[in-house]
């Protein structure tokens, strides 16, 4: 692969064109890869296949999902005939965690160390393998972290000092309306838990439905303060909030 220009496909390509942006972004990049968690990670799924079929696609599972959650990741396997690369924690680094500080210090100390581990350190192995990745990331999602959001950007919190990763965000400026409206008209397969009032949907401990009128991150980590609301995966949401 030749170097990629990242202002030129910013310049060629439009922010409300999530198809086209994960197209040509494919093109762009062989060693390209779709973080799947959630329903808006089924979108770029559902709009990758139909633009290559060979498309490759990463989960985390981070010993703490509800079952219903394992359950949707195997319902969207068989549903679109591809790999799911499933990332497990380390096993020594959680071993030592949950022996010093048991199961659930998070409702204690916060959520930071147990996502570290459980998340982040399994996802920056995997990005350390790719050149670029996708994710299902929406502006709207958590307004304290993600309200500055490019449809394309290089990753500052992956890349390192010998490589250069590339992140791919084409739902940035898509609404959760606009999501379900897709898995509707299009038949994707979503988490059961959907149905059960849960909206943003991550480990058990830390997940609950959301009531009426609330935002769909109040849901998670709810114990802390809104502006604490990533769990590292894209850390560096955070540092416009930070400099402010």
């Amino acid at each position: 692969m030749s170097a990629f220009d990242l202002a030129s496909f910013i310049a060629n390509n439009k922010e409300d064109e999530a198809q086209k942006i994960i197209h040509n972004a494919m093109k762009e990049f062989d060693n390209i890869a779709i973080s799947f968690s959630g329903a808006e990670d089924v979108v770029l799924i559902d709009m990758a296949v139909k633009a290559k079929k060979d498309i490759h696609v990463f989960s985390l599972d981070t010993g703490r999902l509800h079952a219903e959650t394992h359950r949707f990741i195997e319902q969207v396997r068989k549903h679109y005939k591809i790999n799911i690369d499933i990332l497990s924690p380390d096993r020594e680094a959680l071993e030592n965690f949950t022996r010093e500080k048991g199961l659930f210090s998070f409702f204690e100390d916060g959520h930071k160390e147990c996502c570290g581990i459980r998340k982040v350190q399994p996802l920056k192995r995997k990005l350390a393998t790719l050149d670029a990745w996708i994710t299902g990331q929406r502006k709207d999602q958590s307004p304290g972290t993600r309200n500055v959001l490019a449809f394309a950007e290089k990753d500052g919190a992956f890349s390192t000092d010998e490589k250069d990763l590339f992140k791919f965000n084409p739902l940035a400026n898509w609404s959760s309306e606009d999501v379900w409206n897709y898995i509707k008209m299009f038949d994707v397969p979503y988490n059961e838990l959907h149905l059960k009032g849960f909206t943003s949907i991550g480990c058990e401990p830390c997940t609950r439905p959301i009531l009426p009128n609330q935002h769909e991150r109040e849901g998670r980590w709810w114990w802390e303060e809104s502006e604490h609301k990533e769990c590292g995966l894209h850390i560096g949401n955070l540092i416009p909030t930070a400099q402010q």
